[in-house]
């Protein structure tokens, strides 16, 4: 079964940047997205892209994240920008829809103020 890595993640002040990956072990043809989760709090989804580039964003990140996907490489992107102190969290990568490979270890990102 496939497998997720993420990495990328660390301490930043607000207004930061940070790049997140995520690679995988084998190819996935399936829509991507990335999902954060914060202390005490479900995890959600923030940014999606399809095989083909398509992208989605939810409105707490619309206009400073950035989704991107190497299907060469069988990796995706986060690219986060005018980072907040809300951003705070695990954030880890999935297939978008019901299905879901099993969890990676996420990365932590932790935004100071």
């Amino acid at each position: 079964q496939v497998q997720l890595v993420e990495s990328g993640g660390g301490l930043v002040q607000a207004g930061g940047s940070l790049r997140l990956s995520c690679a995988a072990s084998g190819s996935i043809f399936n829509a991507m997205g990335w999902y954060r989760q914060a202390s005490g709090k479900q995890r959600e989804l923030v940014a999606g892209i399809t095989w083909g580039g398509t992208t989605n964003y939810s409105d707490s990140v619309k206009g400073r994240f950035t989704i991107s996907r190497d299907n060469a490489k069988n990796t995706v992107y986060l690219q986060m920008n005018s980072l907040k102190p809300e951003d705070t969290g695990v954030y880890y990568c999935n297939l978008k829809g019901v299905v879901k490979l099993p969890w990676g270890q996420g990365t932590q990102v932790t935004v100071s103020s």
